[in-house]
């Protein structure tokens, strides 16, 4: 393909040239070719048709005889991301050096074989972003102490056995603990209960493909449901802590010592052995075990027994001195949680501050703790995420859609100098004007960023241009050296200007610009305008689901419930198949739609649609979240429209004017066949109106908002027709 490109054959030239070529493991093109040997009675490696295209046809001859004296050559150059070789004396003395492009630094050009052959070691680095994490959280920590007088927090003489920590592993509640976040982990860690260090160390080690299958056999050991067996009475010091189950490499290495009198070298080469499970070492291996083994008075059969063990489990062993250390930072993120949770939830937020996604999923963790998210506002928001007391979050400005760092710092700069904001006008004066543009600016209105800086975010967004044109015009002459009467260089004042103001925008709007900018609703939740009408025909907020269905579900652990919620992220795998996540602003759950119900309501799912749907509710087997199995489902809107019986609307209609209003919105909602019924507040008089028949109303839920927004409107309830039996 790469000489293809080179000698300027179309894509799906050299594309059809080089399928032609078996797909076997080491294969090379001469063997593809080969009309003897090798490939004369071997179907799978010869390819017949790229034998006759290469006879007939030049071009493909000419692309292949190149390939040919490439093929086995070194492509390209790469590097190992954490890869550190070092020597006693300069590398190369040792090894050729290669020179990154743009002069990063210097790479051997042995790879890690041929490193450790010429007998070097090559270390791995890890840099771990939990590691910033914690650091962040301790500062935090330490600035609320020392201003409170405390001695400051160290975070490596923590107590490693903290009941509360690890009421906290317990219960499973690890989001953004390092190492146990995962839905497989929390679930292994419900299951497990750790209640000491040692356990996090080879759950650590044990959550792999292979070391799996002993799970269930170490958490019942540690809960006494299952006898602890050693192979070898004399290794019950070494395997006591894992009940008698080898997880660690060190623990192979010690029955090695213990059992086949191994020293402690020797005990490092048999593991590598049995890790690289060579045939040949393997046999030298099992001749000196079997020999030690018989000085320490065990026969042939137990040793090797006890060797084929060793070497069953060297195969997935994990280092301990590796899992220890995993073990630490992931206890001292759980310690951080339980004890400081605003300041760790701070300090996680503000580390994946560019990833919206990650950010709401933090978001939700942290109100599940019960700590409370400030909105985001520039006079009072750092960059970053902040704890303001230890069950409080300021909102970052940086975790804003498009506004940068260099914003954020010159917002912050500006206040500290000179104090709060007074309002747009005195905000666009202060903060460089180079820092700011358009984009940024309304991304923070949107946001709620600057809520307080005018009457509200659509007077705001009016302002915008004005007062960005205004503090433009003021940076210009400031930058052309104006000059003051009294000499010298004056900062050229911003002119005072009468900014327009207008009426708020409607909720939905301001909750779709919180969403575009910070990936989520903050103020409210397009859920909340319909929680009265919801409530009526479903019970049930997502938030009770779990404690609902712990008492409902049947031996098979399954509970039907009547469920509604707004449609967020929507999967469909082809026409049998649909999944979907609702959320009502207090609890989400997600939803399975198969066959008969992703045919009947497939055309439903639509993000932003809200939902009622009817189905079993069942705990998934390896993450255990609950999920509902769909068996019905309703379109809400489309629902209060064909199912309301009557509308009832009570206003004040004694200013002038109102009554106009009134018969402007209900006109454009008539006539229908929902009754109306009005309880008017008149100068002097109340009464009420009924309509029906051709009179009522039609479109309900397009009238309803436009009712509750109105100032004179004091309510407006619905009773509804539920189209459906519950229990």
């Amino acid at each position: 393909r790469d000489c293809g490109r080179v000698l300027g054959h179309p894509y799906g030239f050299v594309d059809g040239v080089a399928k032609l070529i078996p797909n076997v493991l080491g294969i090379s093109l001469d063997d593809a070719l080969a009309e003897t040997e090798k490939g004369k009675n071997d179907d799978t490696v010869r390819s017949g048709e790229l034998i006759e295209r290469y006879g007939k046809e030049d071009e493909v001859r000419d692309l292949i005889d190149l390939a040919r004296q490439l093929e086995d050559l070194t492509r390209n150059a790469g590097k190992h991301a954490g890869g550190v070789v070092i020597a006693p004396t300069p590398l190369t003395d040792f090894c050729p050096l290669f020179s990154e492009p743009g002069g990063k630094g210097a790479v051997t050009q042995f790879d890690k074989d041929d490193v450790e052959a010429i007998g070097l070691v090559k270390f791995d680095f890890l840099g771990l972003r939990t590691l910033t994490i914690i650091d962040w959280a301790v500062k935090a920590i330490n600035r609320r102490r020392l201003a409170k007088g405390e001695p400051p927090l160290d975070i490596a003489r923590i107590p490693l056995d903290d009941r509360p920590t690890f009421e906290l592993f317990s219960r499973a509640q690890t989001v953004a603990v390092f190492q146990f976040e995962s839905s497989g982990m929390r679930n292994l860690l419900r299951e497990a209960r750790p209640d000491r260090f040692e356990d996090l160390i080879a759950l650590v080690s044990l959550f792999r493909p292979g070391p799996m299958d002993l799970i269930p056999s170490f958490n019942a050991r540690k809960h006494g449901k299952e006898e602890v067996e050693y192979p070898d009475p004399r290794v019950k010091p070494v395997l006591e802590e894992t009940y008698g189950i080898m997880v660690y490499q060190e623990q192979v290495m010690q029955m090695a010592q213990v059992l086949g009198g191994y020293s402690l070298g020797g005990a490092d080469l048999l593991r590598r052995a049995m890790g690289k499970k060579k045939p040949e070492e393997m046999a030298k291996h099992r001749a000196m075990f079997r020999e030690g083994a018989a000085k320490n008075g065990i026969d042939e059969a137990k040793a090797d027994a006890v060797f084929d063990l060793m070497e069953k489990f060297a195969g997935y062993g994990f280092n301990k001195s590796h899992a220890a250390a995993y073990a630490l930072v992931s206890y001292q993120t759980a310690w951080l949680k339980t004890h400081y949770p605003a300041e760790f939830m701070a300090a996680v937020l503000s580390s994946d501050m560019d990833n919206t996604d990650k950010v709401v999923n933090f978001l939700e963790e942290t109100r599940a703790m019960q700590l409370t998210v400030l909105p985001p506002k520039v006079n009072d928001s750092a960059t970053m995420f902040e704890a303001t007391n230890p069950r409080t979050i300021r909102y970052g400005l940086g975790a804003i859609k498009g506004v940068g760092t260099g914003l954020c710092a010159a917002i912050v700069g500006a206040r500290t100098d000179r104090g709060p904001f007074v309002d747009l006008l005195d905000f666009c004066a202060r903060v460089d004007a180079s820092r700011m543009n358009r984009r940024a600016m309304e991304a923070m209105v949107n946001a709620g960023a600057l809520d307080g800086l005018a009457p509200n975010r659509a007077s705001l967004l009016l302002q915008l241009p004005e007062a960005m044109k205004a503090s433009e015009q003021a940076a210009r002459a400031a930058a052309m050296g104006q000059v003051s009467l009294f000499g010298g260089f004056a900062e050229a004042p911003v002119a005072r200007l009468d900014l327009p103001v207008c009426d708020e925008w409607p909720l939905e709007q301001r909750l779709a610009g919180e969403r575009e900018t910070l990936g989520h609703y903050l103020s409210g939740h397009p859920i909340d305008p319909w929680r009265g009408e919801l409530a009526e025909l479903v019970h049930l907020p997502l938030d009770e689901v779990e404690s609902v269905w712990s008492q409902r579900k049947d031996r098979r652990g399954e509970a039907t419930m009547l469920l509604a919620g707004l449609v967020g992220n929507v999967r469909k795998r082809g026409d049998a198949m649909a999944f979907a996540q609702i959320d009502d602003g207090r609890g989400q759950i997600e939803l399975a739609f198969f066959r008969e119900a992703c045919s009947g309501f497939g055309h439903l799912l639509s993000r932003d649609r809200i939902l009622i749907v009817e189905g079993q509710v069942a705990a998934d087997r390896v993450s255990g979240d609950l999920s509902m199995r769909v068996r019905q489902a309703w379109d809400f809107k489309t629902l209060v429209d064909t199912h309301t019986r009557q509308v009832a609307v009570r206003a004040d209609l004694r200013d002038k004017g109102t009554l106009d209003q009134l018969q402007a919105l209900l006109e454009g909602h008539r006539p229908g066949t929902v009754p109306l019924r009005l309880e008017l507040l008149r100068p002097g008089v109340a009464g009420t109106l009924a309509f029906d028949g051709r009179l009522g109303l039609s479109s309900i839920t397009g009238l309803l908002p436009r009712l509750r927004h109105a100032a004179f409107v004091q309510s407006v309830k619905l009773q509804l027709h539920k189209p459906w039996q519950t229990g």
